[in-house]
């Protein structure tokens, strides 16, 4: 029988690569995205809207019985301290990456706990440490972390797993857009920001998407089967210092 996967945004950057991993893996894997993309199923699904995400999550779970594997992934940047960030700012935020993610998993439970499943949030190493101008974005990031470990001790007993994988520095578009922001704001070169980002990393280099999506990969494979409530960091060492 078909594996059915769920990917929230999934046109570009880790989205993208989690799509093309998981297709490779034999899932039919169901892109929802504001972004069209060619690779994988397409749904147009705003995650910031909550009745959209249940509409399109539930379309798929009856039409095809059952979802195996979701990879919450879509999210965005605000380059800001705490000061900077407005209200409307955070709120945006915390729309798209915390309760996006929350619309996706707590849709799909229903349909998963007959079969079980694997749940993976892409979260980041920001859920472990804290970084400069990144109030909003840090705190989103956390609140993803936790969202992994109390869906996973709630819903062990249904062989439903749930991980936050937390990259480190990796080069999308997501990284592209906020080293620009910040060198518009700062007026400083963009490819001595990019070197200087490649250099504070142990392995001296940025990470790539599809390193992330093999992570993901294993997440949701058998091969993962005893690993649930964890915390997997993928970022070059930077977070060891």
């Amino acid at each position: 029988m078909t594996k059915v996967a769920i990917v929230t945004g999934g046109s570009k950057g880790i989205g993208a690569a989690c799509v093309s991993e998981l297709i490779n893996q034999g899932y039919l894997v169901f892109n929802l995205d504001i972004t069209p993309s060619n690779v994988g199923q397409f749904m147009s699904c705003d995650m910031t809207n909550l009745n959209a995400v249940q509409s399109c999550v539930t379309h798929i779970a009856k039409q095809y019985g059952k979802i195996d594997a979701l990879v919450s992934n879509a999210g965005i940047h605000l380059s800001a301290n705490i000061e900077q960030t407005s209200e409307q700012q955070l709120d945006h935020v915390f729309a798209l990456n915390v309760k996006g993610a929350y619309a996706l998993v707590k849709s799909a439970l229903p349909f998963m706990k007959e079969n079980g499943g694997s749940i993976v949030l892409i979260s980041s190493d920001q859920a472990l440490i804290g970084k400069r101008n990144s109030f909003a974005y840090n705190m989103s990031k956390a609140a993803l972390a936790s969202m992994a470990k109390t869906t996973a001790l709630d819903y062990a007993q249904f062989n439903i797993r749930a991980n936050a994988v937390c990259p480190g520095t990796i080069e999308t578009p997501l990284y592209h857009n906020a080293i620009d922001a910040y060198c518009e704001k700062s007026g400083e070169n963009k490819a001595q920001i990019h070197q200087e980002e490649a250099a504070l990393q142990p392995l001296n280099r940025l990470g790539q998407p599809e390193e992330v999506a093999s992570l993901v990969g294993f997440l949701v494979s058998d091969q993962s089967k005893f690993i649930t409530g964890s915390l997997q960091v993928i970022d070059g060492g930077y977070t060891a210092q």
